[in-house]
């Protein structure tokens, strides 16, 4: 396989790894938060979480060792991208709370 598109499906691989790992983090905060067993969610969430990234790191890598920076990347990237979403949306949703405290 040529070497500049198997480290652009590590970056891809590392993007939907990260999106998977912080996507995971903000689903499991909202869950956690009103949940009876907030500990449970938490420590099960990160296991999860954490060996699926472990493992996607290691099938990505396939014995290469110039794959894994290119999977790394795209899961930064993918962190920065959930931020900025769960951000806005947490902004949205401030916004309308904000405007409903106004109503006449």
């Amino acid at each position: 396989m040529n070497e500049a598109l198997s480290l652009a499906l590590a970056w891809v691989a590392g993007g939907i790894l990260g999106a998977i790992f912080f996507g995971g983090l903000w689903w499991t905060v909202r869950k956690g938060v009103s949940s009876e067993r907030p500990a449970l969610w938490f420590v099960a969430s990160v296991v999860l979480r954490s060996g699926i990234v472990l493992v996607g790191f290691y099938l990505v890598s396939s014995g290469d060792w110039r794959r894994l920076p290119a999977c790394l990347v795209g899961f930064v990237m993918a962190q920065l991208v959930v931020t900025r979403l769960t951000r806005s949306l947490k902004e949205k949703q401030s916004r309308r709370v904000q405007e409903a405290s106004h109503a006449p």
